[in-house]
C-alpha cells in the first residue's frame, strides 16, 4: 500500500532503509514531543520525556520487527508487540489516588497507551495514517476535557470531598442539603485524615429538585454550601 504523502512528495522507498527508518524515527519524535507539551503544560505526571520515548520506543521496536522479518525466516513482529504491552504496563503506573480518593493519571495513562501504537504504525511507513491518528489524539486530549466538563457539570449526580470543622456538623450539612433539594446517595468517611481535626467526608449527591436541574450548575451548587460556617472546604471530585 503506497502512502499519500509519499506519493505527493513524490517519495519513493522499497523496503526499510536507513533513510526511511530516519524519517520514521524523526516523526514519531515529533509526535511524541507534541503530546507530551501538552500533557506537561497541565502538570500531568508523564510529560515530554515519557511520551517522547514511549513514541520512540514503538517506531524502534517496528524497525526492528521489520528489519527482522525481511532478513529470516521470522514472519511475525515481536518486538513491537512487547513494546506495546510494556507501555501498557507503564500507563498503568500513571494512575494515581490523591488523599482525597481522587483516581488521577487516566487520560495519561490512556495517551501513553495510545502513543506506543502511534509509534509503532509510524515504523511500519503509514506516515498518512500516523499523522491522522496524531492529529484525533492532540485534539481529544485539548479539546474535549472543556466540553466533558460541561455535561459534567450539567450532571444530576456529583460526588463532592467535604471537610466539615467538627464532627457533630455533619447532621446539620445532610439537613441542609436536604433542604435545596438534594439527594445525598451515599456517605463515606475518608481516614486520611484522622487525627488532623477536621472531619473529612466523600459525599455522592443526587439533584432531586427541578428548579436546580434547569439552573443550577454543581459549581453554582458547591458555591453557596461553602457559605455554610461550619465547612472549612469543599470541592467537586473529577
Amino acid at each position: 500500500m503506497k502512502d499519500p504523502i509519499l506519493q505527493l512528495l513524490n517519495i519513493s522507498f522499497d523496503g526499510l532503509t536507513i533513510y526511511s527508518a530516519l524519517i520514521r524515527l524523526a516523526l514519531s519524535l515529533v509526535i511524541g514531543a507534541v503530546v507530551g507539551c501538552e500533557r506537561a503544560k497541565k502538570r500531568h505526571s508523564a510529560g515530554l520525556r515519557t511520551f517522547l520515548l514511549v513514541t520512540f520506543s514503538g517506531t524502534t521496536a517496528m524497525l526492528l520487527d521489520l528489519f527482522i522479518m525481511e532478513n529470516t525466516a521470522v514472519n511475525l513482529p515481536i518486538l513491537s508487540g512487547v513494546a506495546v504491552i510494556s507501555s501498557a504496563m507503564l500507563s498503568g503506573n500513571s494512575i494515581l489516588y490523591s488523599s482525597r480518593s481522587q483516581i488521577k493519571g487516566l487520560t495519561t495513562s490512556a495517551a501513553l497507551w495510545v502513543c506506543s501504537l502511534l509509534g509503532v504504525l509510524c515504523g511500519t511507513g503509514l506516515y498518512t495514517i500516523t499523522i491522522i491518528c496524531s492529529i484525533i489524539l492532540y485534539v481529544v486530549l485539548a479539546s474535549i476535557p472543556r466540553a466533558e466538563k460541561y455535561l459534567k457539570d450539567r450532571s444530576n449526580h456529583f460526588e463532592v470531598h467535604l471537610e466539615l470543622k467538627n464532627k457533630s456538623n455533619l447532621q446539620d450539612f445532610v439537613a441542609t442539603i436536604r433542604n435545596l433539594g438534594l439527594r445525598i446517595d451515599d456517605i463515606e468517611s475518608n481516614p486520611a485524615y484522622v487525627g488532623s481535626g477536621l472531619s473529612v467526608y466523600t459525599i455522592t449527591i443526587t439533584i432531586s429538585s427541578k428548579e436546580l436541574k434547569k439552573y443550577k450548575s454543581h459549581s453554582e451548587i458547591i458555591e453557596a454550601l461553602k457559605t455554610l460556617e461550619y465547612v472549612s472546604h469543599i470541592e467537586e471530585m473529577q
